[in-house]
């Protein structure tokens, strides 16, 4: 069975439960619902409740930071995330900070300057609730890294998600130590995405579905690896046996994973699997490190 712990958006749906259960049957072990703003976070807590594979983030967005300012005291809108990681954390719920980070591609919805300024605060919320980091970075490498660089010692890992950048960029971020990149549809839309994705250590990625954003489309470049499918009809004809035409959800993940391993050329997905699960677990789940490896060890002895 194929086992993943993937980051989610999933709660803005009425059929949560319907999309839970395709994620389980299809195999993924864990998923971590991201929280992009103050509300947002509280609503990823209550759902990570209703289930014990469930998890979550508390952070703000970037182009969610005017949250700060609007709020009309930008310490106490600290200081109330910083309680809710901590009450997530006492509840065995919040595994990260974040979705933070710098989106210069949609510049209207929040002001670089803002951006920058909330995304350095946030450093401050996982080095004073102890967790890693859950990172965005979109059109913003320089900026970006340089704050990385000035923090580096703030949180104990992270995951820059949804990985689109160059060379250049993959580069940058690989040279932070405890800095994984994330892999989604959105990262494997054309031949010169695959090619940056192609250099990427396995050791040092991790795959997502980002859901319900980044499917893997009929046009990326990727779809040639792409082996499975699930039925799916539009909203207006929506049944629970089908996905919803263009939302994407955690159980198509291992799309993710065919692509990944058909870009590098890599024969044995299981293995492949098993090390993105553990780098996964490495950043968020550090407890379940040795449980996990002695699982993914013993399914390896019986499928021999």
């Amino acid at each position: 069975m194929f086992k993943g712990i993937y980051n989610s958006k999933q709660h803005h749906v009425s059929d949560i439960a319907t999309v839970l259960s395709r994620a389980w049957n299809a195999g993924v072990d864990r998923i971590i619902v991201t929280g992009g703003s103050l509300e947002e976070s509280k609503e990823a807590l209550a759902i990570a409740e209703t289930d014990g594979r469930l998890f979550c983030t508390v952070g703000v967005h970037p182009t969610r930071c005017n949250e700060f300012e609007e709020s009309g005291d930008p310490e106490k809108h600290f200081q109330d995330l910083l309680a809710l990681a901590k009450e997530g954390i006492q509840r065995g719920k919040v595994v990260a900070i974040g979705e933070c980070g710098l989106d210069y591609d949609r510049l209207h919805f929040c002001p670089a300057e803002t951006q920058k300024k909330y995304f350095e605060k946030q450093f401050e919320l996982a080095y004073a609730a102890k967790l890693p980091m859950f990172l965005h970075m979109r059109a913003a490498a320089e900026d970006f890294c340089e704050i990385v660089e000035r923090n580096i010692n703030k949180f104990s890992g992270g995951v820059t998600h949804s990985f689109t950048g160059t060379a250049e960029d993959r580069e940058k971020l690989l040279s932070f130590h405890n800095m994984y990149i994330g892999i989604n549809g959105c990262s494997l839309k054309m031949a010169e995405n695959l090619d940056v994705v192609r250099d990427i250590l396995v050791d040092r990625m991790m795959i997502e579905t980002d859901s319900p954003y980044c499917e893997i489309k009929s046009t990326h470049a990727g779809i040639k690896f792409v082996q499975s499918s699930w039925p799916s009809k539009k909203k207006e004809k929506y049944d629970q046996e089908s996905l919803v035409k263009g939302r994407n959800e955690p159980c198509l993940v291992r799309q993710v994973l065919k692509v990944l391993a058909g870009c590098k050329g890599i024969s044995d997905i299981d293995q492949l699997s098993a090390t993105l699960y553990q780098n996964t677990c490495r950043v968020f789940f550090p407890q379940d490190l040795d449980a996990a490896a002695d699982a993914l060890l013993t399914g390896r002895h019986e499928s021999r």
